[in-house]
């Protein structure tokens, strides 16, 4: 019996529809089409708007800003901690409007903040060399946290929050939001079955850090608590290049490009291989830092090989290195390659590429290797916090993400070879 008419007009247009959202977006048909599937059958994110979360902001830089407003489609903002006075009263205006008009309270010392027992939720947007301290607190007051990645500044602190987390039974979302983009994801399953035959290379490349300096001290802008911003750290005097935005060029605070844009594309890498570590580890800087300036390597090579024989490159790019060149005749500055013994594919957050288009256009079978489906990093981490499911970026998860960013940091620093066991590590 024949469809009636409307909804015969009704699919060829979904299909057109289809069809240009597949050419903008390089993602086949197929998966499209199952994508809308996931999300027409999956829970969705909502609230009562008598059942809210309450949320916090820890540190109210760029970052974490934007994680808070993302998030107040879901909770609401009833305090924003940050040791710049200046940031945290600035970003309690500008959340006041989104927040429903309800100016959240500002502190200086999250200790204070996590005194109150009104909040269920903690955004944790401070430095890298922040991240853990704040979040085993937040987990020892039974707090759920979305933390910004990478998870931690350290192999040992992720493993000592891996324990503080499961010991006190709450949720943590990393974020390391490209693993909820849908292009990342199909890229990484057609690896992991075989799309381009058996895996032998990925290569990730990362945006070249700053190599600038030497830097002078000036005084401390009034209203920021530099004793307090630099914390666990060596003391130093204060530079503006030392705080704020530029923190991630120091290893004192964090590991450069290596575990800043690392964080996101290497860990897309280390998604597609699906072993828990590599087995050896080496890397070479290509420039030096300028004595008295940034201390983190602005460009570097490193070489890891897992357990599977799979060997995994970093490099860095510019425009005028070798490298940049080539990616450079595409508009792409960074992104991850995988190569396998029939071809290979390219994904970045532009494109998805292949050596063959052709390879895109059969639908995975049944009974390929599926991953965790997540299309908003932010919804996927509430929802957890409402069902007590894992998210899609656990806490494991972040630590072995991140782990593998710093071994390739240890290896630059230290100029040997490695050999890491991830079973007993």
């Amino acid at each position: 019996m024949p469809l009636p008419p409307p909804f015969q007009i009704s699919r060829r247009r979904f299909l057109r529809q289809l069809a240009g959202v597949a050419a903008s977006t390089g993602l086949p048909i197929w998966y499209l089409d199952r994508l809308m599937a996931e999300e027409s059958g999956a829970a969705k994110t909502i609230i009562s708007p008598n059942a809210r979360p309450r949320m916090a902001l820890i540190g109210a830089g760029g970052m974490g800003t934007g994680d808070a407003r993302n998030a107040l489609r879901f909770a609401d903002l009833v305090a924003i901690c940050d040791v710049d006075n200046s940031r945290s009263e600035g970003r309690a205006e500008m959340l006041t409007e989104p927040n429903k008009g309800r100016r959240p309270d500002t502190y200086s010392d999250f200790r204070k903040l996590l005194e109150r027992n009104d909040i269920d939720v903690i955004i944790n947007g401070t430095p890298d060399h922040w991240h853990t301290l704040i979040n085993m607190a937040a987990a020892k007051t039974g707090r759920d946290i979305y933390s910004e990645k990478p998870l931690t500044l350290t192999i040992d602190e992720g493993k000592r929050l891996v324990s503080v987390i499961r010991d006190n039974k709450v949720i943590l979302q990393t974020g390391t939001q490209q693993r909820s983009n849908q292009r990342f994801r199909l890229a990484c399953e057609m690896v992991r079955n075989g799309r381009i035959g058996k895996l032998k290379e990925v290569t990730v490349w990362l945006p070249a850090g700053l190599r600038r300096g030497p830097f002078q001290s000036i005084p401390v802008p009034e209203g920021l608590n530099w004793d307090y911003w630099q914390g666990q750290a060596k003391a130093y005097p204060y530079m503006k290049e030392r705080c704020h935005m530029l923190f991630r060029n120091w290893w004192d605070y964090s590991g450069g490009t290596m575990t800043d844009w690392g964080a996101h594309h290497m860990d897309i890498g280390y998604w597609a291989i699906g072993l828990k570590a590599p087995s050896t580890i080496e890397g070479k800087p290509t420039v030096q830092p300028i004595p008295g300036g940034f201390t983190t390597f602005s460009e570097y090579e490193c070489r890891f090989e897992f357990p599977n024989g799979v060997v995994y490159n970093v490099r860095t790019t510019t425009d005028d290195s070798p490298y940049g060149q080539i990616l450079k005749k595409d508009g792409q500055r960074n992104g991850i390659k995988f190569i396998g013994e029939s071809g290979w594919i390219w994904v970045n957050r532009e494109s998805l590429e292949a050596h063959d288009k052709e390879i895109f256009r059969a639908p995975l079978p049944e009974s390929a290797e599926r991953l965790y489906v997540s299309n908003d990093h932010h919804a996927n981490f509430f929802e957890c916090v409402s069902s007590r499911k894992d998210p899609i970026c656990p806490v494991e998860v972040g630590h072995r993400s991140a782990s593998v960013c710093h071994l390739g940091a240890i290896a630059l620093r230290t100029g040997k070879k490695l050999s890491w066991d991830s079973e007993s590590n």
